[in-house]
Formats: C-alpha cells, sequence, structure tokens
C-alpha cells in the first residue's frame, strides 16, 4: 500500500511541475515578484519552512492569490494515509489563515480565521 501511495505522490508532484513550467502564467510571476520586492509577501520559502514545520506531509501545490485586497498563498499537502489538506496563508504575515480537509490526527479542520474556500 505504501509503495503504491508513493507512486500517487510522485505522479502528482509530475503533474504539479508539468502544469507550473508550462502554464504561461509570466505576469502571475512578475506580480508575485512584485509584492515580494514591495514588501506586500514573505519569501515563498519562509512561508514553506512554517507550513512543513506545523502540518506534516508533501506539498503538492503552491498558489499565490490575491483575496480582498490580501495576499495569500494557498497550499495543497498530501498526507500520510492519503489525505489532502488545503491551507489558506497570509503571504504578508505568514498565519494560517484556514485549514480545509483532514488533518493527520484523522479530524476534519475548517476555518481558523476567514474562511478556508476553494
Amino acid at each position: 500500500m505504501n509503495k503504491a501511495l508513493f507512486a500517487v505522490a510522485a505522479l502528482l508532484l509530475v503533474s504539479v511541475s508539468i502544469s507550473v513550467a508550462g502554464d504561461g502564467h509570466g505576469e502571475d510571476h512578475d506580480r508575485a515578484r512584485q509584492a515580494l520586492e514591495a514588501g506586500e509577501v514573505l519569501p515563498l520559502r519562509t512561508i514553506i519552512e512554517r507550513v512543513e514545520r506545523d502540518y506534516p506531509g508533501q506539498i503538492v501545490e503552491v498558489e499565490l492569490e490575491r483575496d480582498d485586497g490580501r495576499w495569500q498563498y494557498e497550499f495543497k499537502l498530501l498526507q500520510r494515509g492519503g489525505s489532502l489538506l488545503k491551507l489558506k496563508v497570509d503571504a504578508r504575515d505568514g498565519s494560517v489563515l484556514g485549514v480545509k480537509g483532514r488533518s493527520d490526527g484523522g479530524h476534519a479542520e475548517r476555518s481558523r480565521r476567514g474562511r478556508a474556500d476553494d
């Protein structure tokens, strides 16, 4: 079973890598870089370190979005057992705005502050 889960996770990572590399969203990249340079967002590496520390699992997708004037990182994590966890993180200060899905403990989590909508 673990081999099958690993294969699925590897496939997801490859598909995410391909979609990011070939998506043609140069404007999105430029907007994100400008937001970083203006101090509007923390570096992605900083946010990833916090997410990995607090939420075990394999990050399979990251998006930077602007929602209601606020920059947010959206993470999708594949957790042990195959559950998918979606996190919304304030890109300015790194605080978790919402959690959707199942935690490693097996209980459903919802928004902590704001919303964790799709």
